[in-house]
């Protein structure tokens, strides 16, 4: 049975991933999303505070014998802060990620943009080995924040990690963070952007991690000696590639090793991966307004998914 997400979270999510505040001063505003309610200590830490929650849910009949319906979920989205300006931005960027994702709220990119060491979420390793370790081997040395840059865009700036130890291939490995329920994943797709060479041949094949049969799994390889994108897709058996703490893991490594003589690199451009959920498919700005006093200035959205037809309030 398919297990729908709740839609209050669906958007949480959207505005978490998406959402960017500037200040006047160019730095970018702290804001906080989470459910309903107004939490104002919050603010002595926080530039503003966005809450969502379920407003009403209409029911409507479809067809005469009611077997066909259609569920229409008003949502509520409030902005809460002290500054006037960034009241504004705040609510200019909930438009303004609303409407870019109101016909698919429900997938999420994500990439190693802005990573660092520092991150708790997404990884990337690197190690030279003969055989494929598991994703807790220690064998894996992680990049430094320098490397790191490396592969936050799909640009000319590479990262290479090269071997000259016979018999040996240069690895890659990437762990991405699942910010949803698992029982609630209805596709993943993993991309690998770059390229590798060896005496043998060029090319690199990338795998995603089975943590239930602890193997790599899902190989797809490329042959090209410049930058290509290689991507697994996967639709079906998703809680096997996403562990308990809701990490999965992508495997990169050059086709052939090194022999010895000639070094072995593989080159990373860029990665990213993108997963969507079972969750409604339409979310849509139905009207707005702002409320503003000296003591406290806030505004209030109000938006639903899942609805082809708009129905103003008064």
């Amino acid at each position: 049975m398919t297990v729908m997400e709740n839609p209050v979270s669906t958007l949480i999510r959207l505005l978490k991933r998406y959402l960017s505040v500037v200040k006047d001063d160019g730095a970018l505003a702290n804001i906080q999303v989470g459910q309903e309610w107004l939490d104002r200590e919050l603010l002595k830490s926080f530039d503003g505070q966005i809450t969502v929650g379920l407003d009403r849910g209409d029911d409507e009949k479809l067809s005469f014998d009611g077997s066909l319906r259609r569920l229409c979920l008003f949502m509520r989205v409030n902005a809460w802060t002290f500054d006037e300006s960034i009241r504004e931005k705040m609510r200019s960027e909930i438009n303004r990620v609303i409407h870019g994702k109101r016909n698919a709220p429900n997938a999420v990119n994500y990439s190693f943009c802005g990573v660092g060491v520092a991150s708790a979420t997404h990884k990337a390793y690197h190690c030279a080995s003969a055989n494929e370790l598991t994703p807790n081997d220690y064998g894996w040395s992680e990049l430094t924040d320098g490397e790191y840059q490396k592969i936050w865009y799909s640009d000319d700036n590479r990262f290479s990690k090269s071997v000259l130890e016979d018999g040996k291939f240069a690895f890659m490995l990437f762990r991405f963070k699942i910010d949803a329920e698992i029982n609630v994943l209805k596709q993943m797709v993993l991309k690998f952007e770059g390229y590798g060479f060896a005496p043998a041949g060029n090319g690199v094949t990338v795998k995603v991690w089975n943590h239930v049969a602890s193997a790599w799994e899902n190989a797809v390889s490329g042959s090209g000696e410049s930058d290509e994108l290689l991507t697994i897709t996967l639709a079906s058996a998703l809680p096997n590639y996403v562990d308990a703490d809701g990490y999965a893991y992508l495997l990169a490594k050059t086709v052939f090793p090194s022999n010895g003589n000639i070094t072995s690199p593989i080159r990373v451009q860029h990665k990213s991966r993108s997963r969507s959920v079972y969750a409604r498919r339409i979310c849509r700005i139905e009207a707005n307004r702002s409320e503003s006093n000296k003591a406290f200035p806030n505004f209030r959205r109000f938006s639903h998914p899942n609805s082809r037809q708009l129905e103003r309030s008064a």
